[in-house]
């Protein structure tokens, strides 16, 4: 018999109700994502996040009736850590463009 390989999954727990938690791709496609280790979890998403341990085959059976199918192991964060501007004035960072109405 095949070992089944267990992923760190996150999900939103509130009350006695768990779910997972979906994000999205960058093409604004929904998608799961697992986590080959809890440290690798806890270091993208911070140690608060809750998690459960699923199989590959068990993650797809759920996320299917929702049309997910896309599924991504151990994902990296890609967008530049957010630092706080004073005042919160986001016009004097550079690389930033407020659209105009």
């Amino acid at each position: 018999m095949a070992r089944v390989v267990v992923w760190h999954v996150p999900v939103t727990a509130t009350g006695p109700t768990t779910a997972l938690r979906l994000f999205r791709l960058r093409d604004g496609r929904r998608c799961a994502v697992a986590f080959s280790s809890a440290g690798a979890l806890a270091e993208l998403l911070g140690p608060e996040q809750p998690a459960v341990e699923l199989g590959e085959p068990a993650l797809r059976a759920l996320t299917a009736p929702l049309g997910v199918e896309e599924l991504v192991l151990d994902p990296r964060l890609v967008a530049p850590p957010v630092t706080p501007v004073a005042g919160g004035a986001a016009a004097h960072r550079p690389g930033v463009r407020l659209q105009r109405r």
